[in-house]
């Protein structure tokens, strides 16, 4: 994954602080006055005690390896996985299989399709995430937008509403307010969201790359300013031609299309890296299903994206 978060450092420098500064040893001042009571006999008002002298060595307590646990497999599920029929009329639902059984943990996508569009299902999703027991995370498509949503929702947001660059970073700055309101009112747990940058039939992106950079990043900042923290789903062949060579350098979810778990464990490797990110997992599609493993090595990060239900 990204450069490996040493989550251990913090809980390491709280035993051994107190040691290396010498304020363990000290009991605390009475709450009642400003500073301790000084003894009033000459000798003690000249006599100064030696400062405690520092250990020779400290011992660091010994910390278990993470547990690896391989290869873990999982499942993404969205609006395709809806009833037939409900949704919006550009993305109707398709009634798609859910994740089997073996599945650990799920991405549960929150539009239905295109940016400001609601999953139809994502409560009952969220249920079965809990009935099932398994870990879940969250995923939403980014769009470019037309220009009532960006008369809609340009003027608010860390953008400048003064120009073109400012108003559509705010237009996707509300994509991501938007979207975490509706994993609150579906109940949808997870600490991260990953963004979704690909090509959105009747929702095209503009030919301006600059333009488009601005509601990803807007996006980003939405989710980032919410204390979630935030990966990328795309692949170079449909993140270039929307964004350019836009490096974030996040963690990357990576898709191989209609292929086989061996196929899609080989976009693990860094020569499939699109944006500067280590691959957290990949995906591919068999029998109707989007199937998603962990990386090797990456099953230790799997609590930082997925809620445990």
């Amino acid at each position: 994954m990204w450069a490996r978060r040493n989550t251990y450092a913090a809980a390491l420098l709280l035993v051994v602080a107190p040691v290396l500064f010498g304020c363990a040893a000290e009991p605390p001042a009475d709450a009642g006055s400003a500073s301790p009571s000084l003894p009033t006999s000459p000798e003690s008002q000249t006599s100064v005690s030696p400062p405690p002298r520092a250990p020779e060595s400290l011992e660091i307590p010994s910390v278990p390896p993470a547990d690896d646990r391989g290869i873990v497999e999982g499942g993404d599920l969205s609006w395709p996985q809806c009833p037939e029929g409900m949704g919006i009329k550009e993305r109707r639902t398709l009634g798609l299989p859910m994740p089997l059984e073996s599945a650990e943990y799920v991405v549960i996508g929150l539009t239905n399709g295109p940016a400001f569009t609601p999953n139809p299902c994502l409560a009952s999703q969220v249920e079965w995430a809990k009935t099932n027991k398994v870990m879940t995370s969250a995923y939403a498509v980014t769009s470019y937008p037309r220009a009532a949503t960006i008369r809609q929702y340009g003027g608010e947001g860390p953008g400048d509403p003064d120009t073109e660059i400012g108003r559509l970073t705010n237009v996707g700055y509300q994509q991501a307010v938007w979207n975490l309101e509706q994993m609150e009112r579906a109940g949808l747990e997870s600490p991260s969201v990953w963004v979704d940058v690909e090509p959105v039939a009747v929702w095209e992106w503009s030919d301006d790359i600059e333009a488009n950079q601005a509601v990803v990043k807007g996006a980003l900042a939405g989710y980032q300013d919410a204390g979630k923290r935030v990966g990328v789903y795309s692949i170079e062949g449909l993140w270039t031609p929307i964004v350019g060579d836009l490096q974030l350098q996040l963690p990357e979810w990576r898709p191989a299309g209609e292929a086989s778990r061996a196929a899609a464990l080989e976009r693990c490797g860094g020569e499939w890296m699109f944006q500067g990110g280590a691959a957290v997992m990949v995906q591919w599609l068999e029998d109707g299903r989007d199937r998603n493993v962990t990386c090797p090595g990456e099953s230790v990060q799997l609590p930082l994206w997925f809620h445990q239900y």
